[in-house]
């Protein structure tokens, strides 16, 4: 017993020394660490003085406070970043749909400012600003060297007052300056028409809007139609789509997917994870779907075209998207500020991260760029195609009935209408007919 409580009381002591071995190290760490940290706040406290003190003008405290929260945020990743009062309701406005401005979507890149996408049917759009412009200056004055917000700010202004922005295009070998008139944003989230015997719907942007929306334009056109049957399939138009909200990219996936998940994000810690499954019931009834994506489809777009790619339930047509693939999470702070956190990752389906890599289309199909046609351009596509139904003293054909010869006027129709579509929208010409092709594949009308 003596020697069991001996060598008990060895075992107990060891631990304690193993234990007080690694802790100690540990402990001493943390503490550095802590150290550290204090002296960076009392170095932030002796700079702040100092140029409270001595600089060249009087600045405004609130300011420098601010501006030093604003570059630690910045510092972290292109979408973090702090949003003063007036910022964070301009933010909530805009998650409503209706906002003053040009209508454009930024992000920061090599100091300038980048245009992720212009919105449809804004000042911006209007001008021919494009999705991966470089805006190098605003009414003369250069942004490089500035954050993102102070950029914004110079952007912003009163409604019907010009703007003067110097624009950097690729394919394009001098900066130019484009004029656009500010003015009130006001977004429909999703406009839905008919082309042929498919239904587009253009989705511009994910807000509160979206979901309803798209619901309702799309029982509308499958009605104009006159039902399922007499509709070939559905081109989901992401084009330009700069993202918005998480649980609209969620809802809107979901309308078209019965069952699995559709996206899933992950945090620093494994159990902050998230992953949101869709549930039963498909809007469409499982008509065929074509996604349009291009390089300013970006965050919720990448997340609805990942999700329907991954299923297998739409085929995506365009160019790659844009790539960005983190989460920010909106903070309030106090004084009605609110701080912008990248705070996860988000994943497809399959598990991929599309971050700086964006989503690759199934089919990849570039928009040609519009040229001014030249005269004989011009000619050509005004001649008529003369075929054997156009030579005087033609042969009738007296084998087609009255139904026959009405289709085939029906199909020239159709024919002259997808030309007219080709020249105006290439892409969404293609996504068309691939619906059709699959329609007829289906055996459907």
């Amino acid at each position: 017993m003596k020697k069991f409580l001996m060598a008990a009381s060895a075992g107990i002591l060891t631990g304690v020394v193993v234990t007080t071995q690694v802790a100690a190290p540990l402990l001493a760490q943390e503490a550095t660490e802590s150290i550290d940290v204090y002296e960076q706040l009392d170095l932030f406290g002796d700079i702040f003085e100092r140029i409270r003190a001595q600089y060249v003008e009087k600045v405004d405290t609130k300011d420098l406070v601010e501006a030093a929260i604003n570059g630690m945020l910045t510092s972290l990743d292109p979408h973090s970043s702090y949003l003063s009062p007036d910022d964070s309701a301009n933010m909530q406005v805009q998650t409503r749909g209706e906002f003053g401005g040009l209508g454009i979507e930024v992000t920061q890149e090599d100091g300038f400012v980048k245009v992720v996408s212009p919105m449809d049917g804004t000042p911006a759009d209007q001008a021919g600003i494009e999705a991966g412009d470089f805006i190098t200056h605003v009414d003369g004055e250069s942004v490089l060297g500035l954050t993102l917000n102070d950029a914004v700010d110079l952007m912003r202004g009163p409604v019907g007052s010009e703007i003067i922005i110097t624009v950097v295009r690729e394919g394009t070998a001098e900066p130019f300056d484009v004029s656009i008139i500010r003015d009130t944003i006001k977004l429909t989230a999703v406009r839905a028409r008919v082309e042929q015997s498919a239904v587009v719907l253009r989705v511009t942007t994910f807000n509160e809007q979206t979901y309803p929306n798209l619901e309702a334009g799309l029982a509308e056109k499958i009605e104009e139609l006159g039902g399922e049957d007499n509709v070939s399939g559905i081109v989901l138009d992401l084009r330009n789509n700069p993202g918005g909200l998480l649980n609209q990219a969620i809802k809107v996936s979901d309308a078209f997917l019965d069952k699995g998940e559709i996206v899933s994000t992950r945090g620093r810690n494994p159990e902050d994870g998230e992953r949101f499954n869709s549930t039963p019931g498909d809007l469409s009834n499982g008509k065929p779907i074509v996604v349009l994506i291009n390089g300013g489809s970006a965050s919720a777009s990448e997340i609805v075209a990942g999700a329907l790619q991954d299923h297998h339930r739409a085929i995506v047509v365009g160019t790659k998207s844009f790539g960005k693939g983190s989460v920010q999470t909106v903070m309030p702070l106090r004084g009605n500020g609110a701080m912008r956190l990248t705070t996860a990752r988000y994943y497809t389906p399959s598990g991929r991260s599309i971050q700086a890599l964006g989503v690759s289309p199934d089919i990849l199909v570039e928009q040609p760029r519009r040229t001014p046609a030249t005269e004989e351009d011009e000619a050509a596509t005004t001649r008529p195609n003369r075929s054997e139904a156009d030579l005087r003293g033609r042969l009738s054909n007296d084998s087609l009935t009255e139904d026959e010869i009405k289709q085939i006027e029906e199909d020239r129709a159709r024919a002259a209408e997808a030309a007219k579509l080709r020249e105006e929208d290439y892409q969404l010409a293609y996504a068309i007919d691939i619906l059709r092709g699959l329609s007829v594949m289906g055996g459907a009308n």
